[in-house]
């Protein structure tokens, strides 16, 4: 069980191209928080990220910087840059045409990838939105990953059938699990506290993939730690450090999400959807999912279904 790939997937994280940015001389760009994250891949030239709070972080050249969602920032030509409003009208018609979004007065020296990345807002793990702060790639980390945004670079380049639906799109969200593979591997000092960087955790990554591949499994902390070979204080101790939440507590959140998800996007009886996820009777599946979610399993289908 590949446990970031299986999030990622049942957290519908998915990514669309935003709009190619080229620019040159002096220019900034100030972008209204999105509810989405957003990565900007430099292929060429050197953007500096501009987040508040925080010190403006030069990015060159084949690295690449991921903002988490809802998240204001801006992108400029500068550490001290001023930087204008984003051009809703040009943005969207460079989107629709499939061109470029100029910006400044001099000939363009700078190409950044706009990529954005929403995530299910019916799951509440937190798989994208527990990033603290931006995660930046440097040139020296990404080898694969430069392979991937070149291949995105020459789609682009030269347009065929099905490039923007399908081609793009797929590359987009294959450098989504490249980038967090790099950024977890390179730097352990910022796993701490996020979903993500508890994935790195053997223990917890262990006891996740056991939860993520049998969610219909009557797991108890007693049992997870025992398909995991740890003891329940180890196995506690662990989750509270990583997620900051007891290992039943995390059981009950994914196969809450799950249940959401189907209860939107199928037919299917919430008797059976109770089963799947691991509740001996409907009964039992609709006081759990009324604590998580403040709405019997019937009243949240029929409120999401409009």
């Amino acid at each position: 069980m590949d446990v970031l790939a299986e999030a990622l997937r049942v957290s519908g994280a998915r990514g669309a191209l935003g709009v190619v940015l080229k620019a040159g001389g002096a220019w900034g760009l100030w972008l209204d928080s999105y509810p989405g994250g957003a990565l900007h891949v430099v292929s060429r030239g050197t953007v500096w990220l501009h987040v508040p709070g925080g010190k403006p972080v030069e990015v060159r050249a084949g690295e690449a910087v991921m903002v988490s969602p809802g998240t204001a920032h801006g992108i400029a030509s500068g550490a001290s840059t001023t930087m204008g409003s984003c051009d809703r009208e040009a943005t969207d018609r460079a989107l629709t045409e499939g061109s470029a979004l100029h910006l400044g007065s001099a000939p363009a020296q700078t190409e950044v990838l706009v990529l954005h990345y929403e995530q299910d807002p019916e799951v509440s793990t937190p798989v994208l939105t527990s990033l603290a702060r931006p995660m930046h790639i440097t040139s020296r980390e990404n080898a694969q990953l430069g392979k991937t945004v070149e291949l995105l670079t020459a789609e682009l380049a030269h347009p065929q059938t099905g490039t923007t639906a399908a081609a793009v799109n797929s590359i987009v969200d294959l450098l989504l699990i490249q980038f967090v593979r790099v950024w977890l591997a390179r730097h352990p000092e910022m796993r701490s506290g996020s979903w993500l960087g508890a994935t790195r955790d053997p223990v917890v990554r262990d006891a996740l993939a056991c939860v993520h591949a049998r969610p219909e499994h009557p797991w108890t902390t007693e049992s997870l730690a025992a398909a995991t070979a740890v003891s329940r204080t180890t196995l506690s101790r662990h989750f509270r450090s990583a997620l900051g939440q007891t290992p039943g507590a995390y059981v009950t959140q994914w196969r809450m999400d799950l249940a959401s998800v189907r209860l939107r996007d199928t037919d299917e009886p919430v008797e059976s959807i109770s089963g799947a996820v691991g509740y001996a009777s409907p009964h039992a599946f609709s006081r759990a999912f009324r604590r998580a979610r403040g709405m019997p399993p019937g009243e949240y289908r029929s409120r999401l279904r409009g």
